[in-house]
């Protein structure tokens, strides 16, 4: 015949149960914030990149304008 479960026995068992709920949460959480941090670096990426695009437009124009301004007639004092 099985001995009956201590009280001690239950509240070990009930104490595990929950650490082994809190643990499953805190997976679920990291694994979230992990696809969430892959979504943020593509995002950074993609930033990136169209900041180096702009900036070397910005280049472009400001030569251009570089340009137009030198063929303007200096005025006349």
């Amino acid at each position: 015949m099985d001995s009956p479960t201590t009280a001690t026995e239950r509240d070990l068992e009930r104490e595990i149960a929950a650490l082994e709920q809190k643990l499953a949460t805190l997976l679920a959480h990291t694994r979230a914030l992990r696809v969430a941090n892959s979504a943020l670096q593509r995002e950074l990426t993609a930033a990136g990149a169209r900041n180096q695009t702009l900036g070397a437009r910005m280049a472009t124009a400001r030569e251009r304008l570089d340009a137009l301004l030198a063929r303007i007639p200096a005025a006349i004092e």
